[in-house]
């Protein structure tokens, strides 16, 4: 294993070859020494490309990705801007479909980009903040290259051996982070109906943003309840702290809140570092339909951009605009809608642009992310629409019923088609 302690030192040119494939680490696992070198230095070595689910760092710009191409699943975080200007190739999938496409080489990874935390005594790594696809990265890659980070929390899960690492740069600075969002009242209003789907003993899924955390916020009555999600941010430490999350009555994984990403700030990584409670997972557990059939009482929560209505969810792309991505969203959806006791729910607001658009409309606008066919629960700011086992003309009537009131009108009007000949 080759050691650089300065990250000045690292001289990528001696590692990488032309045309080879990095996957790197996302979200606030991100590596961001190693991007920095990479932007600064890929476009003398030529070829290369790079897979990123996500990243908040800022450090991918247009101008910065001059040197190399890339590669993600959505336009998610700091992303959109490459969306925007052309410059991101979007890879449709679920992430559950990431770690096996990585490990089969159909999204190829001959070089792995990985942050990691210090190593403890039998010199062993920590993934940190992030272990979810870069365990089939690190497994595929002809050479990983770890950027040690002394900042970075040892969470418990799989551990990456010093012998599995070709070059180790040794840096200390925050990782990336993501601060909770402001809370607004559409976000409360939108939590409190959510939220009476949570009931003690529920085992939650959800993202980061301001209408999960605002249903984190109403959860502080409830007992044991569980946690097994594809992220964790902030909004977890509150509820844990508080003797709510125990997790006591999960039938797999007890007493432990299972996650493939940290996405939150330093209350989050301090929460997380050497914490038996958090165990950090790659998707073949967090996402795996097997697994994830073994928990009663799962509640996923997600987002979308529009619902149609007769349940079908977009939550990738508004005309020419890709703006999320497709993400764990259809994994979820399937697991708590079939949860004994469970749901799952899509929550947005009603409306966007200054309340000029209707998010639920007649006809997507963007490509399908969930088939209707596998949608449970619609929520917005004025009620939950229960869609499961209703008729398409059902689902019309209880769609318009959730939609903004100055849009009724037009979506009724529209919706009498379905309601005449039954679809």
């Amino acid at each position: 294993m080759t050691v650089i302690s300065e990250p000045g030192d690292l001289d990528l040119s001696q590692i990488l070859r032309p045309g080879d494939r990095i996957v790197m680490g996302q979200a606030c696992g991100e590596p961001a020494t190693l991007v920095e070198a990479l932007i600064e230095q890929g476009g003398g070595i030529g070829g290369l490309s790079a897979f990123i689910a996500t990243s908040f760092s800022g450090l991918f710009t247009p101008e910065a990705t001059d040197g190399f191409s890339l590669s993600s699943m959505g336009a998610i975080g700091a992303l959109r801007s490459l969306a925007r200007a052309n410059r991101l190739s979007v890879i449709p999938c679920h992430v559950s479909q990431i770690g096996p496409m990585i490990e089969a080489g159909i999204i190829g990874c001959d070089v792995a980009f990985v942050q990691v935390s210090p190593a403890d005594a039998d010199g062993n790594h920590s993934f940190g903040l992030i272990s979810d696809y870069v365990q089939a990265a690190v497994a595929r890659a002809r050479v990983v290259i770890a950027e040690v980070n002394e900042q970075v929390p040892f969470t418990y899960g799989e551990l990456l051996p010093a012998a599995k690492i070709d070059c180790a740069v040794h840096v200390s600075r925050p990782p990336v982070q993501v601060p909770p969002a402001a809370i607004g009242e559409t976000d409360e209003a939108i939590a409190k109906y959510a939220a009476a789907y949570i009931e003690d003993g529920s085992v939650i899924q959800t993202g980061v943003g301001s209408v999960p955390d605002a249903i984190l916020r109403l959860l502080h009555d409830r007992k044991d309840l569980g946690v097994h999600s594809g992220m964790l941010g902030d909004g977890l430490v509150e509820l844990a702290e508080a003797g709510v999350v125990t997790n006591a009555r999960k039938r797999i994984d007890k007493g432990v809140s299972i996650s493939g990403a940290l996405i939150g700030t330093t209350r989050l990584f301090e929460f997380a570092h050497r914490n038996p409670q958090v165990r950090m997972c790659a998707t073949s557990h967090t996402h795996d339909a097997a697994v994830l059939a073994q928990l009663d009482r799962l509640v996923t929560i997600n987002s979308a951009i529009e619902v149609d209505l007769t349940g079908q969810v977009n939550a990738e792309q508004s005309g020419p605009a890709y703006l999320g991505g497709t993400g764990g969203q259809v994994d979820f959806v399937r697991a708590g809608a079939r949860s004994p006791g469970g749901h799952a729910l899509i929550a947005l607001p009603a409306t966007a642009k200054g309340g000029t658009i209707s998010r639920i409309t007649v006809n997507l606008s963007g490509p399908v992310t969930t088939a209707r066919s596998e949608v449970d629960v619609i929520v917005t700011e004025f009620g939950a629409a229960e869609l499961k086992g209703q008729t398409l003309a059902e689902r019309a009537r209880r769609l318009i019923a959730v939609a903004h009131p100055d849009f009724r009108e037009d979506l009724a009007r529209a919706a009498r088609t379905i309601q005449q000949r039954g679809f």
